[in-house]
C-alpha cells in the first residue's frame, strides 16, 4: 500500500504549526478554567500534557528507524499509560478481543487434537488402514484370506497387523464380575503401534497359532482397577466368558489406541482359512520410500490375482489403503474445519468492531498526533505508536482469550463432544500444546494489525494545520473517516448475516431430524447390554433359552409391561444380506435383492411399539424346531410384492454367502411398520425380522463372539429406577454374566444426533454473538455520530426541525448500513451455503424462510441499536448544543 511506503520517508513541517500550537495551548488552557481550575492551574496542566508528549516524541525525529529497546518501551508505556486513560474503551476492546480469540482458540484446540496431533505411535505418518472396495464404496472390514495375501506383498509393507475392527464386550467372572473390551490381535500388533509392557511380554508368533493356548495382555487401566496392581498377576488364570487365560503380560500406562480396550487377545486365525466374509481391521506400516499411491497401484493389482484365488469374492473388488489417522478422523473433518471458519467469522466481526472504536478514538487524538508531528515525531513514529497500542491491546486480549478457551472447550465437551474421535473421555486428551499457543500468539499479533491498520492509516494522512485547527467535536467527521467506519459496520453486519443463515439452517437441520419419525417409541424404554462368549453360547439352543428365563423374570417386576432381546437395537447399524423370493414367476417382480438382517424375541414390537400393519407377530412357538418364518417391514413388502399380499410368501436369506449363514427358507408371516437404522437421518431400507430363537448357529457364533445382546424394557416408570432390579434379574438367569451400557432409548436418540447438536448449539452461539457485535458495531457508530453531529442538529432544530425528524434521521443513517450489510450478507450466503449442503437435513441450503427471517432479525436487532443514539439526538437542547459549540 502507497501510505506504508510513504510513512518511512522524511516528513515536511508546516510555517504555521508553532502559531498553531500556542492557540491550541490556550484553548486547551480555556476548557480547563471552565472546569473550575484556576488559570495557573490549568496553565500548568496543559504544559505538564504538552511536556509529557514533547519528551517522547523527541526520541524519534523527521525518519523512521528500526526501534531501539528504549524507545519500544516508551511505546510501550504510553500504550498503557492510554489504556488507563480510557478505561471503558480498554475494558470493552479486551472483553471482546478475549471472546473472540478465545472462541477461535476453543475450535482450534479440538482441530488441533483431532485433525493436527500425529498419533502417539511410532512413525505415524506410514501407518495405513486398510479397505476393499468396489470402486463405489469402501469398507474397512476386510477378511483373512486378504490379510495373509497382504502379507505377500513383502516389497510395500514393513509390518501388518490384524484385529477385530472394534473391540467386543467380555464378561470378567470372578469375585467381581464385570464387563470388559477385549481385542483380537496379531502377534505384531503391539510392535507396530510401539507398545511397551510394565509387566511381562506381549504374545509371540507361537502364541498366534490355532493351538496356542489361551493367554491375555491387560491394560494399565484394567490392572490397576480391577486387580489393585497387584505385581504377581503374571501367570495367574482369569476367567472371560467361562474360558480360562494366561495373564502374560500388561502395558504401559501410555499405550492407547482409538479401539479403547481393557485386554488383548491372541486373533489365532488359520493360515489355511478360505472364508472372505470380512470381519477384521488390518493396519500396516509402508517401507521407507514407498508413498501410498504407489502401494494403491500395486494393490490394484495385485487384487485380480486375489479374485483368481477366491472366485467367489465380488469381481468389481479391489484392494486400497489410506492414512489412518485420516481414516480415523474421517467422519469429523469436515465438521470441525466448518465448525473453525465460522468462528473465524466471529473474530472478523470482533475485528471490524474494534477498528471502528479505533477510528473513532484515532479521529478524537488527530490534535495530539498533530503536536507530535510539529515536534519533529515522523508519520512512522506515529503509526508505530498506533500499532503498538493495537497489538499490545491484542496480545493482553489474546492472553484472556487463551484462558476463557480453555474454560471454554472444557465446559463444552463436558456437555457434548458430537461424538469426535480422539477427544479422549470429557475432552482430556485436549489441551495446551505449542500450536495451540502459536495460533494464539499469532492470531492475537494478526487481529491487533487488523484492527489498528484502518486508524494507523487515517494518522498518516494526517494535514497538521487542518487537524490543529479543528475543535474537539468537528474532528474524524470527514466524509473519508466516516466512510471507512460505515463501510466497516456493512462488512460486520454482512458477516453477521452469512454466519447466523449457516446457524439457523443447522437449527432447521436439527429440528428435522427432531420431527422425524423413526418408526417407534422411545418413552420409558430401559436398554442394557450382554456379552455371550464362550462355548455355552456358540449355537443357538442356549441363547434363545437364556432369552425366554430372563424375559419371565424381567416381566415379573413391578413397573415392567413387556421385555425382549435383539441383536442391535433401533438406530443402530444393522447387517445386510441378500433376499431371494420363492416360487414366483420371472418377470413379475423382483426375485433377488438384499435387505437389513434383524434377529428379535417375542415382545419385541410391542416393547418398541412398532405397529403390525398385517399378520402376526413372533411368539414363544416360534422355536428352533418350528417353521421358519420371517416379519417383513412394510418397505419390503412393496418392494418386493408391489401388487401382491406377502404373507404365505417364501424368501430365502443370505443366498451365496459363506455356508455358516445357511438358512431354511422362511414363510412371511407378518408385516410390520417401518423402523429407522443407523441414525434418524438414514433412508428406510426393506428388513427382514427373524426370531431369536431361529438363528442359524453359524451366525449365533459369529455374534456372540463380536457382538452383545440388547436387552429391552417398557416400564410405567421411570426406566431408571428399575435398572438395578433388572440387573439382578439377568444375573441370576444368565448364570452370573454381568451387563453393561445401560442407558434409556431416548438417550440413545440424542447420541444418534449428537454430531448434529453439537455444530448447531455452536453454530448457534457464533451466530448470535455476530448479531450482537453487529448491533454493537451500529450502536457504536451512531452513537459517535449523533456527538459529532450535535452542533448540525441543533442548528437544524433552531431553524424549526421536530425532534420526531431529527429521530428519524437517526434511524434512517443507521438502518441503511444495517440493511446493506443485510443485503450482501444475503448474497454471499446463497454462494456459499452450497458448501454445507452436506450437513442438512430436511432444509434446502437456500430456504427461502431463512434467507427472509435473518435479514429481518438482523435489521430488529440494528433497529433496538440504533433508536437509543437517536432518541438520545432528538431530546437535545438546541440552545445548550449551540452554546457548548
Amino acid at each position: 500500500m502507497v501510505w506504508l511506503k510513504r510513512i518511512f520517508r522524511r516528513d515536511r513541517l508546516y510555517a504555521e504549526v508553532s502559531q498553531s500550537i500556542r492557540e491550541h495551548l490556550e484553548e486547551k488552557i480555556e476548557v480547563l478554567m471552565e472546569k473550575g481550575m484556576s488559570r495557573e492551574e490549568a496553565s500548568r496542566a496543559a504544559r505538564l500534557e504538552f511536556g509529557n508528549v514533547t519528551r517522547i516524541e523527541e526520541r524519534s525525529r523527521e525518519v523512521w528507524q528500526w526501534p531501539k529497546l528504549e524507545s519500544v518501551w516508551a511505546d510501550l508505556r504510553l500504550a498503557l499509560q492510554q489504556f488507563m486513560a480510557s478505561p471503558a474503551f480498554t475494558l470493552t476492546a479486551l472483553a471482546t478481543l478475549a471472546l473472540g480469540i478465545g472462541a477461535t482458540t476453543a475450535i482450534f484446540s479440538v482441530v488441533n487434537t483431532v485433525l493436527l496431533k500425529p498419533l502417539t505411535y511410532p512413525e505415524p505418518d506410514r501407518l495405513a488402514l486398510f479397505f476393499e472396495t468396489d470402486g463405489q464404496r469402501e469398507f474397512a472390514a476386510v477378511s483373512i484370506p486378504e490379510f495373509h495375501f497382504w502379507q505377500e506383498q513383502s516389497n510395500l509393507f514393513q509390518d501388518l497387523s490384524a484385529s477385530d475392527t472394534d473391540s467386543i464386550g467380555l464378561n470378567l467372572t470372578g469375585d467381581h464380575p464385570e464387563v470388559v473390551h477385549g481385542l483380537h490381535v496379531t502377534e505384531n500388533y503391539f510392535h507396530l503401534f510401539g507398545a511397551q509392557t510394565t509387566l511381562g511380554r506381549t504374545f509371540t508368533s507361537a502364541e498366534e497359532n490355532l493351538n496356542g493356548g489361551r493367554t491375555a495382555v491387560l491394560s494399565y487401566s484394567l490392572w490397576k482397577n480391577h486387580f489393585a496392581s497387584d505385581p504377581s498377576i503374571l501367570g495367574k488364570s482369569i476367567s472371560l466368558g467361562g474360558d480360562p487365560y494366561t495373564v502374560i503380560g500388561v502395558v504401559s500406562q501410555q499405550f492407547q489406541t482409538e479401539l479403547g480396550a481393557d485386554l488383548w487377545l491372541p486373533l489365532q486365525a488359520d493360515p489355511n482359512s478360505t472364508d472372505v466374509t470380512p470381519f477384521f481391521r488390518v493396519v500396516g506400516r509402508l517401507k521407507p520410500g514407498v508413498t501410498l499411491s504407489q502401494a494403491n497401484a500395486q494393490l490394484k493389482l495385485a487384487a485380480v490375482n486375489f479374485r483368481r484365488r477366491y472366485p467367489a469374492v465380488n469381481p468389481r473388488m479391489y484392494f486400497v489403503v489410506r492414512p489412518l489417522q485420516d481414516a480415523i478422523v474421517s467422519n469429523s473433518r469436515s465438521s470441525l474445519l466448518l465448525l473453525l471458519g465460522a468462528v473465524g467469522f466471529v473474530l472478523l466481526i470482533a475485528c471490524a468492531n474494534l477498528a471502528n472504536l479505533q477510528l473513532i478514538r484515532a479521529s478524537g487524538r488527530k490534535r495530539e498526533f498533530a503536536i507530535r508531528a510539529s515536534l519533529g515525531a515522523s508519520q512512522g513514529r506515529i503509526v508505530r505508536q498506533l500499532l503498538t497500542e493495537s497489538v499490545l491491546l491484542s496480545l493482553i486480549g489474546g492472553l484472556l482469550g487463551l484462558g476463557l478457551g480453555e474454560l471454554a472447550v472444557r465446559l463444552l465437551l463436558a456437555v457434548s463432544s458430537g461424538d469426535i474421535p480422539r477427544l479422549g473421555v470429557n475432552g482430556s486428551a485436549v489441551g495446551l500444546d505449542w500450536r495451540v499457543l502459536a495460533f494464539t500468539l499469532s492470531l492475537s499479533v494478526l487481529t491487533g494489525l487488523a484492527f489498528g491498520l484502518a486508524p494507523a492509516r487515517g494518522a498518516s494522512n494526517l494535514d497538521l494545520g487542518t487537524a490543529l485547527k479543528e475543535s474537539g467535536r468537528t474532528a474524524g467527521t470527514g466524509f473519508h473517516q466516516q466512510r471507512a467506519r460505515s463501510l466497516l459496520v456493512i462488512g460486520e453486519a454482512a458477516l453477521a448475516v452469512v454466519l447466523s443463515i449457516c446457524a439457523a439452517l443447522f437449527i432447521r437441520t436439527f429440528v428435522a431430524l427432531q420431527s422425524v419419525n423413526p418408526g417407534f417409541s422411545s418413552h420409558n424404554v430401559l436398554t442394557m447390554q450382554m456379552a455371550l462368549t464362550g462355548p455355552r453360547f456358540h449355537q443357538t439352543a442356549p441363547v434363545a433359552q437364556l432369552v425366554s428365563d430372563a424375559r419371565q423374570r424381567m416381566n415379573a417386576l413391578p413397573g415392567v409391561l413387556n421385555s425382549a432381546s435383539t441383536v442391535s437395537l433401533p438406530l443402530q447399524a444393522v447387517h445386510r444380506i441378500p433376499v431371494d423370493v420363492l416360487g414366483r414367476p420371472a418377470g413379475s417382480a423382483p426375485n433377488t435383492g438384499s435387505a437389513e438382517w434383524l434377529a428379535v424375541s417375542p415382545g419385541y414390537f410391542s416393547v418398541f411399539q412398532i405397529p403390525l400393519l398385517r399378520g402376526r407377530e413372533f411368539n414363544q412357538n416360534d422355536s428352533g424346531t418350528a417353521p421358519s418364518v420371517v416379519i417383513i417391514n412394510q418397505t419390503m413388502s412393496k418392494m418386493f410384492w408391489p401388487r401382491q399380499n406377502p404373507l404365505g410368501q417364501q424368501i430365502i436369506l443370505g443366498k451365496g454367502m459363506p455356508p455358516m449363514f445357511a438358512d431354511r427358507p422362511r414363510q412371511v408371516v407378518g408385516i410390520v411398520g417401518d423402523i429407522l437404522s443407523d441414525g434418524l437421518d438414514a433412508t428406510v431400507q426393506p428388513m427382514a425380522i427373524v426370531p431369536q430363537a431361529q438363528v442359524p448357529d453359524g451366525i449365533t457364533d459369529i455374534s456372540d463372539r463380536m457382538e452383545p445382546i440388547h436387552w429391552a424394557l417398557r416400564t410405567s416408570v421411570e426406566p431408571q429406577q428399575l435398572t438395578a432390579s433388572v440387573k439382578e434379574q439377568l444375573l441370576e438367569a444368565s448364570g452370573g454374566i454381568p451387563t453393561s451400557g445401560t442407558r434409556t432409548m431416548r438417550d440413545i436418540v440424542s447420541l444418534s444426533i449428537a454430531r448434529q447438536n453439537f455444530d448447531m448449539q455452536l453454530l448457534s452461539i457464533f451466530g448470535a454473538s455476530a448479531l450482537l457485535l453487529a448491533a454493537i458495531g451500529i450502536y457504536g457508530l451512531m452513537a459517535y455520530s449523533v456527538q459529532q453531529r450535535a452542533q448540525e442538529i441543533g442548528v437544524r432544530m433552531a431553524l424549526g426541525a421536530d425532534r420526531q425528524k431529527i429521530r428519524n434521521m437517526v434511524i434512517w443513517q443507521g438502518m441503511r448500513l444495517a440493511l446493506a450489510g443485510a443485503v450482501i450478507g444475503v448474497g454471499v450466503a446463497m454462494t456459499l451455503t452450497h458448501l454445507i449442503a452436506s450437513f442438512l437435513f430436511g432444509v434446502k441450503s437456500w430456504d427461502p424462510a431463512v434467507l427472509i427471517t435473518v435479514p429481518i432479525l438482523l435489521s430488529s436487532v440494528a433497529l433496538i441499536a440504533v433508536w437509543i443514539p437517536a432518541r438520545r439526538g432528538s431530546q437535545m437542547d438546541p440552545i445548550q448544543t449551540l452554546r457548548a459549540e
